[in-house]
């Protein structure tokens, strides 16, 4: 494998309004080409919007959600791939030819659909359909995958995907600054609007425990412990009501940060991926040393009633 140069973005999407959204993904795009890069990643929904989707009818959703890949969306971003000579992938709520929808986020290059993953733990609308298959692909002679936000929070499905062959894994997000029962969690609560007057109080905020020092807990962790490049792309600024923060980043096998986005507002950075960092790492070693026969069992116990998760609040359950 050659080096292989991979940018993460970060935007506010407009929710609801495609044609705004793929402006600045095309912006971002074009900017990444000039930094060399090769491949782009944007955040879950990004070309659609994201939170909007738990006020709507499920017909509505219906209505957002597009064909892949013969839908107009995915055809754009084809179009877009094709003029930049990039690898570009971006995630939209996906209709399948029996109505169903999925949270799904799909690459595309010059020829066409490179790969489409549909999210495994959906939970903005209690009708969205869960994929039921992990996703690998090729790029430029790397194995990659795909997880999508919640999907990364189980660690089992980090490893599958890992041990599926990815030496690459995108991590599409909208996420950070929601309620949780962790100490420091909850919405973020400084203005958006003030983000050029006052700075300082917002990026303290975003980079607290709402923020980016709750995902650094866990990130680098994904990255190390599976000795993989780790690719987060998140929104940033207001979707619905709810203020995202960014923070998109490359995280090498090592779990070290290789490039971030910083900007309050719209941003792409690019980093170099090298194959020689995927055996070196520590990670790599601790899974040669793994003793399957010990956990086999183990891991494949079915939850019980106490461990089944409910996806929504019971507020939002019946919207």
């Amino acid at each position: 494998m050659q080096q292989l140069r991979i940018a993460t973005a970060q935007f506010e999407h407009h929710n609801g309004d495609k044609q705004r959204n793929r402006d600045a993904l095309r912006q971002l795009a074009t900017q990444a080409k000039q930094q060399g890069a090769q491949v782009v990643a944007f955040h879950e929904c990004c070309l659609s919007g994201y939170a909007f989707a738990r006020h709507l009818s499920f017909a509505k959703l219906q209505q957002v959600a597009e064909p892949v890949p013969d839908g107009e969306s995915t055809q754009w971003l084809i179009e877009l791939a094709r003029e930049l000579k990039l690898t570009l992938l971006a995630g939209l709520f996906e209709r399948d030819g029996a109505d169903k929808v999925y949270n799904t986020y799909i690459g595309v290059d010059a020829n066409g659909l490179v790969a489409r993953h549909r999210k495994l733990h959906p939970f903005i609308h209690p009708q969205l359909t869960p994929g039921d298959a992990y996703t690998t692909f090729k790029l430029h002679g790397w194995t990659c995958g795909t997880l999508i936000c919640y999907d990364n929070n189980i660690l089992e499905n980090v490893r599958a995907t890992r041990f599926l062959g990815a030496d690459v894994l995108f991590m599409p997000h909208v996420t950070m600054g929601t309620p949780s029962t962790r100490p420091g969690a909850g919405f973020f609560e400084t203005d958006w609007n003030k983000r050029k007057t006052d700075p300082t109080t917002l990026r303290t905020e975003f980079d607290g425990l709402k923020g980016r020092a709750w995902l650094m807990k866990w990130l680098p962790a994904r990255a190390y412990d599976n000795a993989v490049y780790t690719i987060f792309a998140n929104a940033i600024g207001m979707d619905d009501d709810q203020l995202k923060n960014g923070c998109s980043m490359v995280l090498d096998p090592f779990g070290d940060v290789l490039a971030e986005c910083r900007y309050l507002g719209n941003e792409v950075i690019t980093a170099t991926c090298v194959p020689e960092k995927l055996t070196q790492a520590g990670g790599y070693r601790y899974q040669q040393a793994r003793r399957p026969e010990l956990y086999r069992d183990i891991l494949t116990q079915p939850h019980t009633s106490e461990q089944k998760v409910v996806w929504l609040p019971s507020s939002e359950q019946n919207q």
